[in-house]
């Protein structure tokens, strides 16, 4: 057994690196999430560090522990009265745009690598959600300023399209062990995730407010753990209810957010640090699961993909999901590659 000062050791000084290649990511536009996979790759067996971490079920358990708390700063840090004026251009993205993007990478996939189509949605819905937000990161770090409405809209876009892939990815996961299952099976678990989520984290958010004005605790230092203790029971309450839990957080950390309540400074500068850590946590776990001697038989397959979503999928399911709107030809286009991975 590994004492816990060696575990404790090698756990400090990967956070410390993580955090001084989050300043080398700023110099160079290197998406910082990118650096931190990279440091975890470089940590595992294949590299330098030589630690074997083959758990692929607390891998997860600690991406849905961190995916909780990193939308529930998202939804904290968004402006209601900079998103109004774009609402249904960012929700038209993240239903409308993960849909046909994951559509899109289906049908490539099965025409042209043997994918059944169940498998190609599930591939599909893995990898059409955005984390636009690491673009804007990079956008501020080069000091680029969008114009007009496209900062709200990619902001908006990234918090709110997570929880469509989460529940797209799932309900093909259903329909992969249940083959007999129809697909039009899914409307109503996808109707039931959808709205259950969003009225519950409406409501849970109005709840929170009401807590934190309310008990007047004699520690200022308790508010930070009621407010993680309150995120932990909006997310477990709906999902045990069949609602999307991250979607429940995500309003409800936008309903706090734009709302008065105690204490407001401190807990949003700790919850956006407590994202970070989480970013930083689940990027490392994610890449010291990766082997990368077993990449190179599936890289090929793998970069082709890659390269149909970027030039493809898209911009393709951007142009269909803002067809109706007033937004400008180069403005779709640059919608459409502000489009990085993100690890939902």
């Amino acid at each position: 057994m590994i004492p816990i000062e060696q575990i404790l050791l090698f756990s400090g000084a990967f956070l410390c690196l993580a955090i001084f290649a989050s300043k080398l990511a700023a110099y160079s536009g290197i998406p910082a999430l990118l650096l931190f996979l990279g440091l975890g790759m470089l940590a595992g067996s294949d590299g330098f560090g030589g630690i074997t971490f083959d758990y692929p079920a607390v891998v997860q358990a600690i991406g849905v522990v961190a995916l909780v708390f990193i939308l529930f700063s998202g939804g904290l840090d968004t402006q209601w009265e900079e998103i109004r004026p774009v609402i249904k251009r960012g929700i038209s993205l993240a239903t409308l745009g993960v849909l046909f993007t994951a559509l899109s990478v289906a049908i490539f996939v099965h025409v042209c690598f043997g994918f059944s189509l169940y498998e190609g949605l599930l591939l599909g819905a893995i990898i059409s959600s955005t984390d636009a937000a690491a673009v804007l990161t990079i956008l501020r770090a080069k000091s680029v300023h969008l114009r007009g409405r496209l900062k709200p809209l990619l902001e908006l876009e990234s918090g709110s399209n997570d929880p469509m892939a989460v529940v797209l990815m799932l309900g093909m996961l259903m329909l992969i062990q249940n083959p007999d299952a129809s697909i039009f099976s899914l409307v109503p678990f996808f109707i039931t995730q959808l709205v259950l989520g969003a009225f519950l984290g409406v409501v849970m958010g109005q709840v929170m407010v009401k807590i934190l004005n309310t008990v007047h605790l004699d520690y200022d230092g308790l508010y930070p753990v009621l407010t993680l203790s309150l995120v932990i029971l909006i997310y477990s309450l709906t999902s045990l209810l069949s609602g999307n839990g991250f979607l429940a957080v995500y309003l409800a950390g936008l309903v706090m957010g734009n709302q008065k309540f105690v204490h407001q400074r401190s807990l949003l500068r700790f919850h956006d640090g407590l994202a970070w850590l989480m970013q930083i946590v689940m990027f490392l776990s994610l890449g010291l699961q990766v082997y990368p001697s077993r990449l190179v038989i599936v890289a090929p397959t793998g970069l082709i993909i890659g390269l149909f979503l970027i030039f493809v999928a898209r911009p393709l399911s951007v142009f269909i999901a803002l067809a109706t709107s007033r937004v400008t030809f180069r403005e779709k286009l640059f919608i459409s590659w502000v489009g990085l991975r993100g690890a939902a």
